[in-house]
């Protein structure tokens, strides 16, 4: 932009940093044409040129290149959105930050007010760009079950993007998950709720701390569709989708103050939420008090005709969608081109165009997008580090803290420190990518341009062994590949166990999009057996091992819980690793040696069966309880919130501060957490509730208040719950929350099926409707305790 822009600008008012937001909102409504103000609403996807690798980033991404426009075409009269300018193709910050530059200048330069675009980026697991930083998946953060790392993650996150010109991220995901089967699973922060809601909330401070929008993912009901298919329809009832679905997106509006909001594809009891102006306005704006944009996931507008077939014409789904309360279409403009016809024709309101407008602007405002002293990208743009010491660092602090010791008999684990013969075996002790979710840059783009490597320096699991076990003898074997069912190397890992005195064996996933992986978007399952010929090689392994007396460990890398029901009994040790980034390698060596003693609990259990697809822990008796009535047992070999650890921790000493409370009480639950082992470790103290007659059915227990306490040994904490009653609210007979007078059962302790500690409260009163405003939170507050 030039010195006389500048100059001019600083003149307009919607320009004046001086006046208060919303003025400067009106005074660009007021002098935007039709045109203008619904070009706002588009977007445009810069795809590089040597974006022409086969294999789509997005649904049907190309199905969507004929009649496509260009960027003169697109943004003639203004834009909204630039999409992954540096997350589509190979490009380094300082490439990445001048296309941005160029494209910005174009866009500014080729309309009457010279109003910039909002970039976003996909930002899952980290900045999704060449050469940034890989955290754990997700599903890893769930496992840690600390907050306060992920809340330092996603600033370090955003002051990445914040860096390059980037002011908008595609993340957290929210969906609750339903269905191991569903390949999105590593993206979730696991199948509790609550946890994904309190997790979920410090991701979202956390980014927008740095800077940058928030967007929440996806909106709702996504991870429930039928047999975990993607995109499939979602056959829920309102109490699960309100009791369940709804919640974390609730708390990260009402709690995280988020800016933006983005709709699930599948469609919900035949209601496409991309045009549901129930979820999209009054359940998101009207009760929540939502203030900021719902952008749409890729295409999702268009998919009202061509999918969901609710529209006609691409036209009327751009209507349609506008009118329920979307505000920016995503990835491209194509539904939305026809916003200022329908509006000219009368077939829309201009005011409900404008009320999606003024959104978009105040977003764009408050960014700095229309200051004088703007610039597309920050001139330390061409040299900043995506993958710095600290970003790594704290790579490494939250892959070891989310990684479950699930199983040790006999203390196989840690290896001892002494010479010894380790065996290695396993497609993901030789590939480094196994760490890595589907939305990590080198999965989600880089597997496509294979001459680039994986962007970022990253160590195999066997390496990271052979460096943190120096006095051992390292042997290893792939044994089989991920996805393929060739069987010729399982000899050679057999060999492998026969020479030595502990194998390490190591399987799991490779992330990919659309198949072409074995987790990720668009990679569901048809049952939870291991990818490809895994299984066979377990078995094999096992069985030779186990013939000769020789422990195993078996470690799973993976993005979703698998049936280990086969094998529980056959192994020394199980360590359930999601998807834990690049620094994976180091974090499980290190659990693997005992320098890291592991702390993280299982956010999705560990199912027995292959088949039959068991539910997660919160459902009623009839979904988990083993009475006898069918052949299949729904119990998981390790249920969620289960971990051990390298020290000994007892919960003892329950408090309940009263017998009873009235429906709008409080009441403080607290027990004692000690170190009664002989090194440091760290233990999560779980409320669980449960409510024994009600007048629907009702989960057999839920996560109601968590609190990962570090100790020395012999320490002890004292942790303090406070529970409002409306952490008993559910969705009653007549459709509303409501907290119900009677019995409330307290169950605390360490994994949602080790609970020493058994009390309860009775709450008083008449049954009691709960407004607008409940209390979503759990207070704990942990101070020590005497010795």
């Amino acid at each position: 932009m030039t010195s006389e822009q500048t100059v001019g600008m600083a003149s307009l008012p919607w320009n004046d940093t001086t006046l208060p937001v919303e003025d400067r909102v009106a005074a660009l409504l007021g002098e935007l044409t039709v045109a203008e103000k619904a070009a706002q609403l588009g977007s445009y996807w810069p795809r590089p040129q040597e974006d022409s690798a086969d294999g789509d980033v997005a649904p049907m991404q190309s199905a969507f290149e004929e009649g496509r426009r260009d960027l003169a075409g697109t943004a003639r009269d203004g834009l909204g959105h630039l999409t992954r300018v540096f997350g589509s193709g190979p490009v380094d910050p300082a490439t990445g930050a001048q296309r941005l530059r160029e494209l910005q200048r174009y866009v500014v330069d080729h309309q009457r007010l010279g109003i910039p675009a909002i970039a976003h980026e996909e930002c899952l697991t980290g900045f999704t760009t060449l050469g940034a930083t890989c955290y754990p998946a997700a599903i890893a953060w769930g496992a840690s079950f600390e907050p306060e790392l992920v809340a330092a993650m996603a600033t370090r996150i955003g002051n990445d993007m914040k860096a390059v010109g980037v002011h908008h991220g595609l993340s957290p995901v929210l969906d609750v998950v339903r269905d191991y089967r569903w390949g999105r699973v590593e993206e979730t922060m696991g199948e509790d709720p609550y946890l994904t809601g309190t997790l979920g909330v410090s991701y979202v401070r956390g980014l927008q701390d740095a800077g940058v929008i928030a967007t929440l993912k996806h909106f709702a009901g996504y991870a429930a569709s039928r047999a975990g298919r993607n995109h499939a329809p979602v056959s829920i009832g309102p109490r699960e989708f309100e009791d369940v679905i709804l919640v974390p997106f609730e708390m990260a509006v009402r709690l995280g103050g988020v800016e933006s909001v983005m709709n699930s594809y599948a469609d919900v009891d035949g209601e496409p939420p991309a045009a549901s102006y129930r979820l999209l306005t009054q359940i998101l704006r009207d009760r929540w008090g939502f203030e900021g944009t719902v952008v749409s996931d890729y295409w999702a507008v268009t998919f009202l005709q061509s999918m969901h077939r609710v529209a006609e014409t691409r036209d009327d789904a751009g209507v349609l969608a506008l009118s329920a309360g979307m505000d920016v279409e995503l990835p491209e403009t194509s539904a939305f081109f026809g916003l200022a016809d329908a509006v000219r024709s009368g077939r829309l309101a201009e005011d409900v165009l404008d009320r999606a407008v003024a959104r978009v602007m105040r977003h764009k405002i408050t960014l700095g997008l229309l200051d004088p002293d703007w610039v597309a990208a920050p001139p330390t743009a061409d040299r900043v580090e995506l993958d710095s010491a600290g970003n790594r660092a704290l790579a490494r602090t939250l892959a070891e803290r989310s990684i479950v010791l699930v199983r040790n008999e006999n203390h196989a684990l840690p290896l001892t420190a002494g010479a010894q013969r380790v065996g290695v075996i396993g497609p993901s002790a030789v590939q480094a990518r196994t760490y890595l979710g589907c939305y990590t840059f080198p999965n989600h783009v880089l597997s496509r341009f294979e001459e680039h490597g994986a962007g970022i320096d990253l160590q195999t699991l066997v390496d990271a062994l052979d460096a943190e076990l120096p006095q051992a003898t390292l042997r290893h074997a792939r044994g089989v590949d991920f996805t393929d069912l060739d069987l010729s190397g399982v000899p050679e890992a057999l060999e492998v166990v026969r020479d030595s005195d502990v194998v390490v064996l190591a399987v799991g996933d490779l992330a990919g999009l659309f198949g072409r992986g074995t987790s990720g978007e668009g990679c569901d399952v048809v049952d939870l057996a291991l990818p490809g010929a895994q299984p066979q090689l377990v078995d094999a392994v096992l069985t030779e091992a186990q013939r000769l007396g020789v422990p195993v460990v078996l470690v799973l890398i993976t993005g979703r819980p698998y049936a280990v029901g086969d094998f529980v009994d056959r192994t020394a040790a199980i360590v359930q690793a999601f998807m834990p980034g690049e620094e994976g390698g180091a974090a499980i060596a290190g659990v693997l040696s005992g320098r890291v003693n592991p702390s993280g609990k299982l956010s999705v259990g560990l199912p027995a069966l292959r088949g039959g697809q068991p539910g997660t822990y919160l459902g009623p008796p009839l979904a988990i309880s083993d009475d006898g009535v069918s052949n299949l047992d729904p119990q998981p070999a390790y249920p969620f919130g289960h971990g051990l650890s390298y020290t000994t921790f007892e919960v003892a000493d329950l408090g309940v501060s009263a017998d009873s409370m009235p429906a709008d009480g409080t009441v403080l639950v607290s027990a004692t957490v000690r170190n009664t082992g002989d090194r440091a470790g760290a233990e999560v103290v779980q409320l669980y509730l449960s409510d024994p007659v009600a007048q629907v059915v009702r989960p057999t227990r839920w996560l109601s208040g968590f609190a990962k306490v570090d100790l020395a040994p012999g320490a002890a904490a004292r942790v303090t719950f406070e529970v409002h009653a409306d952490r008993t609210s559910f969705i009653g007979l007549a459709g509303h929350r409501i907290v119900e007078p009677g019995d409330v059962e307290i169950a605390l302790g360490t994994a949602s099926d080790a609970l020493p500690l058994t009390g309860r409260f009775r709450i008083d009163g008449a049954v009691r409707e709960v407004g607008e405003g409940r209390v979503l939170h759990t207070p704990a507050t942990v101070v020590p305790a005497p010795h």
